[in-house]
């Protein structure tokens, strides 16, 4: 039976992936990922990183994480975390005692802190109030009012002028990603994250906003169509890319 770290190599070489490729994708270090391939639970900081490392990496090529967690336990011995050793009774007394004497009043920096901000929420309240007593012709939207000049009568009166058209409106459109090959997948719409995961063959994702950021760790099993218009693949198969839609339309 391959080792863990072996089964971890030959499914990312399998998709084509550089160790930095999956670094960039999953956000762990690139010395961690080539840690878990050569299994050197040591050169990672604690086992609680370890299996948190090993989980997500795990998911990210479509393995099993929990089965991958459980060999990693099995490998470092820490399937049970050792119960905390008893604090002596002196210790715990003093600790007690320490932590009812700092409940018991707050500390004189607070106070200080509550004094500076009372008093300068007074100072800005009465700020604002002299500004709006001196500027008693403005309304409330900021604008001055000012009094127009009372035309002649032998002037002729000037023309209303026509207001000028506004700008249409953005109008959010459709995105549709379609599956055809077993894909990695992330997807923001207008800066929030939308979808993120491993899709399987068949599966159709539809998505609506003005602007669309799209990566994708097999970029050729994911079909692009925007507004109904079929845009082909993101790129070849097997590849890592990330690709900025613009989806309004003026």
């Amino acid at each position: 039976m391959p080792g863990l770290g072996d089964e971890f190599r030959a499914n990312r070489e399998a998709r084509h992936l550089s160790l930095s490729d999956v670094s960039e994708q999953i956000h762990i270090r690139s010395v961690y990922l080539q840690s878990i391939e050569e299994e050197e639970w040591s050169a990672i900081a604690a086992p609680v990183y370890a299996r948190g490392f090993v989980r997500t990496y795990a998911r990210f090529l479509g393995m099993d994480p929990e089965f991958a967690v459980e060999r990693v336990n099995a490998a470092m011995g820490t399937q049970t975390a050792p119960s905390k050793a008893p604090e002596p009774s002196a210790e715990k007394s003093i600790r007690s005692r320490s932590r009812a004497k700092s409940a018991k009043s707050p500390s004189p920096w607070l106070w200080l802190a509550g004094l500076v901000a009372i008093a300068l929420v007074a100072v800005v309240g009465f700020k604002a109030y002299d500004y709006y007593q001196q500027s008693g012709s403005e309304d409330p939207s900021g604008a001055v009012a000012v009094a127009s000049p009372e035309p002649s009568r032998s002037a002729s009166p000037s023309p209303t002028p026509s207001p000028s058209p506004k700008a249409p409106l953005k109008v959010a459109q459709t995105l549709v990603l379609s599956v055809t090959q077993r894909s990695w997948l992330l997807v923001k719409i207008d800066g929030t994250q939308k979808a993120e995961g491993i899709y399987p063959p068949g599966t159709v994702k539809r998505f609506h906003g003005k602007s669309a950021l799209i990566r994708a760790g097999n970029a050729g099993g994911v079909h692009l169509t925007v507004n109904g218009k079929d845009l082909g693949p993101l790129g070849a198969s097997g590849s890592v890319v990330d690709k900025t839609i613009h989806l309004a339309e003026e």
